[in-house]
């Protein structure tokens, strides 16, 4: 295979979850499924929200921005995989794939700051109750929504601005069914040292940080309800935190268990399948656990739905 510069390379190939032709069927089937009720799961969040005025607070602001998100998350990835199948090729553009690894950074990034600016929420309510409103206020939440916004989408500009200095093979195959940034990294033909260590830094200040910021703050929310003499106080407040505690361990649970798999099997078929549990399945169960552990969202769902159905 010979070397060519990045001019030369016109596109990379994808190898996907597996090349039997007879799983190929079932794996369209199942990711396509998966990203529907993903999609749908969160939409539904979504218009729940904005139309119950008793939704209108800035914990409920904040996970429609999650649900949204999540829908861009799911639309990154699984619509080109499903397109790759369907036609029975493997081929993705130069830009296509660099795309997609800008967009798949942007909102996994989004994805974890957003967890972390809703556990700083969590600690304001219940650490300081009497002062929520006044810290919590709209202006300063959209600010936090903001902020995150600018420094992910930089972030990732910079990343992919680094990567496009690489030159790669012509016929570059990727063993993955999209295009993730360290992938890229392993099929360039050129030193990536520079790209790795940005990669290692990036990943301590916009991964390490905000699991940091969320672990500190669920220490404070537990101190806090240590000295609540009531029980069903205590129970009141917690209870607020499950959801949120549910979705931090899959996000951040899923991301470890790929970061493992990949470090101890060397296999890549195995770290694609894991990573279909951070990119498709933690997006399709965040509505759910939202919905099922919270009665505000589950009423206003009904209530949604219920004004739907005379239309149907």
């Amino acid at each position: 295979m010979g070397a060519g510069n990045q001019t030369g390379v016109s596109q990379f190939l994808l190898l996907g979850l597996s090349d039997d032709p007879e799983l190929q069927p079932l794996l369209f089937g199942v990711s396509l499924s998966m990203s529907l009720v993903a999609m749908l799961g969160n939409l539904l969040i979504i218009l729940a929200i904005s139309t119950d005025s008793h939704l209108h607070t800035p914990m409920y602001f904040f996970l429609s921005h999650l649900s949204f998100v999540d829908i861009c998350f799911v639309s990154t990835t699984v619509p080109r995989m499903l397109v790759n199948i369907q036609t029975q090729r493997k081929d993705i553009s130069y830009i296509g794939c660099f795309t997609q690894v800008y967009f798949f950074m942007v909102f996994a990034g989004m994805d974890s700051f957003l967890l972390t600016v809703m556990a700083y929420d969590r600690f304001v309510a219940i650490c300081q109750p009497l002062h929520y409103m006044v810290i919590m206020n709209p202006h300063f939440c959209g600010l936090l929504v903001l902020t995150c916004w600018l420094i992910i989408l930089f972030s990732s500009l910079f990343h992919v601005l680094l990567m496009m200095r690489l030159t790669f093979c012509i016929g570059t195959e990727i063993p993955h069914f999209f295009c993730e940034l360290t992938q890229i990294l392993k099929a360039a033909c050129s030193d990536t040292l520079i790209n790795n260590i940005c990669l290692y830094v990036a990943t301590v200040l916009l991964c390490m940080f905000p699991l940091t910021g969320i672990l500190y703050s669920y220490s404070q929310i537990f101190s806090t309800l240590i000295k609540m003499a009531s029980t069903e106080g205590k129970y009141k407040a917690f209870s607020t935190c499950m959801s949120h505690l549910t979705v931090v361990s899959l996000f951040y649970g899923t991301g470890l268990g790929v970061y493992l798999t990949s470090a101890v099997t060397h296999s890549s078929q195995r770290h694609s399948i894991a990573s279909v549990m951070y990119t498709v399945v933690t997006p399709m169960l965040n509505p759910f656990i939202y919905s099922l552990r919270n009665k505000d969202v589950k009423g206003a769902l009904a209530r949604l739905l219920s004004l739907g159905a005379p239309c149907l």
